[in-house]
Parts: C-alpha cells; sequence; structure tokens
C-alpha cells in the first residue's frame, strides 16, 4: 500500500508520448514523515500516521510538540490503515517522499471541496426554476412547492431539497492515474480534477 500527503497546486496539459494532451492536477508533495506505528494489539487498530507540511511551533499545543518531539513541526497528521502486516514495515522517523509513486500508477484521492456558501436550490441541485411568463413574477428560481397537508402530515419531508450550505465536503475521487512524477521538485501529476481549491491538503493512496 502505498501513501502520501499533497498539497494542489494548479491544473495544467500533459502531452503524453503519443501526442495526447490530458488534463492534469499538480500536487505539491512535501516528504511525509512516520510520526506513529498503531498495532492492533496496543491501539485496536494497525495504522500509520504521518506528518507533513510545516507551521510555527507556536501554533502547536504541548502534546502534539511531545508527540512530534524533534521529527518537525507539522502542519497536516493523517493516519492510514492498513493490514498489520504492512504497518510493520514502517518505523517511527520513516520519510515517504514522491517517488513511493510512478508513472501509470492507480490511485484514490481524498480532499475537502470548494467551499459555496449558501447556495439556492437551482445552483445546490439543479432545478429549472419557475416559468418566466403568464403571470409569474420573482419566481424565476424559487424552488416551488414543499408539500402542504397532503404530504408527510403536513411538515416538510426528511430529505427535502432545498437551499442551503454547498460545498467544504470530504470527497474522494478512485481509479485516478499518476502521468508523470518529478522526485526532485517533490511533484505528483495526476489525471483529472481532484477535489478542493489551490492549497488543498489531499491524501493519495496507491
Amino acid at each position: 500500500m502505498k501513501f502520501i500527503l499533497g498539497t494542489k497546486t494548479e491544473m495544467t496539459q500533459f502531452f503524453a508520448d503519443d501526442g495526447r494532451a490530458h488534463a492534469a492536477t499538480v500536487i505539491k508533495v512535501s516528504p511525509s514523515t512516520v510520526t506513529q506505528v498503531k498495532t492492533a494489539t496496543k491501539d485496536g487498530y494497525a495504522a500509520i500516521q504521518i506528518g507533513s507540511g510545516e507551521r510555527n511551533k507556536r501554533s502547536i499545543a504541548k502534546p502534539q510538540q511531545g508527540h512530534f518531539g524533534d521529527k518537525g513541526n507539522f502542519r497536516f497528521v493523517k493516519e492510514f490503515r492498513m493490514p498489520e502486516a504492512e504497518a510493520g514495515k514502517y518505523t517511527v522517523g520513516d520519510t515517504i517522499a514522491a517517488d513511493v509513486f510512478a508513472a501509470n500508477d492507480t490511485i484514490v484521492v481524498t480532499g475537502i471541496s470548494k467551499g459555496k456558501g449558501f447556495q439556492g436550490v437551482v445552483k445546490r441541485h439543479g432545478f429549472g426554476g419557475g416559468r418566466r411568463t403568464h403571470g409569474q413574477k420573482h419566481s424565476e428560481r424559487e424552488a416551488g412547492s414543499i408539500g402542504g397537508g397532503g404530504r408527510a402530515g403536513g411538515r416538510v419531508a426528511k430529505g427535502m431539497r432545498m437551499a442551503g450550505r454547498m460545498g467544504s465536503d470530504r470527497i474522494t475521487v478512485k481509479n485516478l492515474k499518476v502521468l508523470a512524477v518529478d522526485a526532485a521538485n517533490n511533484l505528483l501529476l495526476i489525471k483529472g480534477a481532484v477535489p478542493g481549491r489551490r492549497g488543498t491538503m489531499v491524501e493519495i493512496i496507491g
């Protein structure tokens, strides 16, 4: 099992050997450090905890400072669950870099999608809105009826599609492909789009 943390940088074009152009996302992968190896005996499950990025030590809580020790002042900390046999291959302090992946690897990318704030039903759910003519007034983007006495006993049914907060959800995209690896600059080029804005932290699993 391969895994690493990175930040979304930008999108670009990648020209393959056959001349075809692919939309690609550039992921900046700062080398990750193993901060803890969890076992089923001690922790109840097997996992590898890694830290990535850097931040001011004063903004890190004292318990975390003690946990990190002299390994670094990490900005991101994530766990990756795996069979205990695989977790046993790692030791605290090991470094995981971009070269853990190779071109043509199939990966799974998880990140937080762009936040879009409070949105109406047209943008949030794709509603068509009301009629624009024949006596209608100010109803271009309204939701329309949400029920009444004949539905759900006069209350709003659970799950009704209405206006509300949109985005900022944890999104997982499967079956993405690594187009190229730049180990010298710690960059991964991933085919297609991944969740989030520029600077979003993403988890990459192979």
